[in-house]
């Protein structure tokens, strides 16, 4: 493989999302890689504090609505002063949802919607923007879902937007030719998400039909993230499903 299209691991992360569950547990996987790192959440957990007091140097952290792209910007702008260009982005914000299609309300779905799907649209468009403009090459890494691939009532909405950002995945690959490798990881679903809307029945059938015998766990997914981010790789343009053959 030529230099010109080897893309560099990542040195400076941005996840969104990035202060419980899932998303902390990639903030912290990166740090103990030696990673540069920013997170923002809506709301700042004790957890995520206590990584910035261990990681002083290598973490940046704040509170940010993701649905609020001057906030956004304005946290971007603070992570560069602070850390460096960065050089990778993992897209992990979102919210669910609990309700049967026919009884969600209209400005439930735009909520959705917007979350899950715009505004990490609009903030990929910004990262990259300045990475480009910087002459730097990068990753980014969208966490979706199973939901994207596979049917589950009580999701609708919540699926359209994990299999659109499955969509951009593939078109970022494309469009940034070679100088971004974009790809997506899909999820399982997690013992503590979404059981309310699928219910302990169906969580138990899905258990019964994954041949590793168990939901997914976030310490399943980090290591899929963390090779997308720093390893040599001409993985691009891919969704990478962890459910453990459940949706096979």
């Amino acid at each position: 493989m030529s230099d010109s299209t080897v893309v560099p691991p990542a040195s400076v992360v941005l996840v969104s999302g990035g202060s419980r569950g899932l998303g902390l547990a990639i903030v912290t996987d990166l740090l103990a890689s030696g990673l540069k790192v920013a997170a923002f959440a809506r709301t700042v957990t004790p957890e995520l504090t206590a990584l910035g007091e261990k990681y002083p140097e290598h973490l940046h952290y704040g509170s940010v609505d993701i649905n609020d792209p001057k906030a956004g910007q304005d946290f971007v702008k603070e992570v560069e002063a602070k850390l460096g260009p960065i050089d990778g982005l993992v897209n992990n914000a979102a919210v669910g949802q609990d309700s049967l299609h026919v009884h969600t309300s209209a400005d439930q779905v735009a909520a959705i919607i917007q979350t899950n799907l715009t505004s990490p649209l609009v903030l990929t468009r910004f990262v990259l923007r300045r990475m480009l403009a910087k002459g730097l090459k990068g990753r980014i890494v969208n966490v979706t879902s199973i939901c994207a691939q596979r049917g589950y009532p009580g999701l609708v909405a919540y699926s359209a937007t994990k299999g659109g950002m499955d969509s951009a995945t593939r078109s970022l690959a494309r469009e940034l030719g070679g100088r971004v490798l974009a790809n997506s990881v899909a999820p399982g679903f997690f013992a503590s998400e979404m059981s309310a809307v699928l219910g302990q029945t169906q969580l138990d059938q899905i258990v019964r039909r994954t041949p590793t015998g168990h939901l997914t766990e976030p310490d399943e997914v980090v290591p899929v993230v963390r090779m997308l981010l720093l390893d040599n790789t001409n993985i691009n343009g891919q969704v990478l499903v962890v459910d453990g053959a459940a949706s096979i």
